[in-house]
């Protein structure tokens, strides 16, 4: 009885590591009665799933999740990284490959700026690679037009040690 404790999640994490959109779409898809468990429809995202129990979304089965993956992206200038953009701006999940799973990005990069970007279908996974206690280095390049002030770039230097950021 434990073990099977133990492998049960929350409905909403079940429906977006299968690909279908993000947890808090799939709470309201549940709210609004989209989505049964082993027959009964559900009103509340407070449900949890066990391996054996049989989801249906729209009265198709859930499919099974994917295995966690990590893509690397070029993300080019001009393009904000999330999914929707509350000025309708381009995103980088507008010009994604269609063959693609759902993902999200670890981490961001501004509108303006270029550069890799690490993309997963598993939002456990991004959020571990974006928190600072997993030690995990970060190292940007940065191109400046017009003259550096080596002092202003010592305050920011110092302004930002021990931070997340460095220089």
């Amino acid at each position: 009885m434990a073990e099977e404790n133990h492998n049960k999640e929350r409905i909403a994490k079940r429906i977006a590591r299968a690909g279908l959109c993000s947890r808090r779409d799939a709470e309201s898809w549940i709210t609004a009665g989209r989505v049964s468990v082993n027959g009964q429809k559900l009103t509340s995202p407070a449900f949890t799933v066990g391996p054996s129990d049989k989801i249906v979304v729209d009265g198709k089965p859930l499919k099974t999740e994917e295995p966690p993956r990590l893509f690397l992206y070029h993300k080019p200038s001009g393009l904000v990284t999330t999914h929707k953009d509350e000025l309708g701006r381009s995103t980088i999940f507008q010009n994604l490959p269609s063959h693609l799973p759902r993902v999200v990005s670890v981490g961001r990069l501004d509108l303006n700026t270029e550069g890799l970007l690490l993309l997963t279908n598993d939002g456990g996974l991004a959020r571990y690679l974006e928190l600072p206690s997993t030690g995990w280095s970060r190292k940007y390049r940065v191109r400046v037009h017009g003259s550096v002030d080596e002092k202003r770039l010592a305050d920011l230097k110092k302004r930002h040690h021990g931070g997340r950021r460095s220089l």
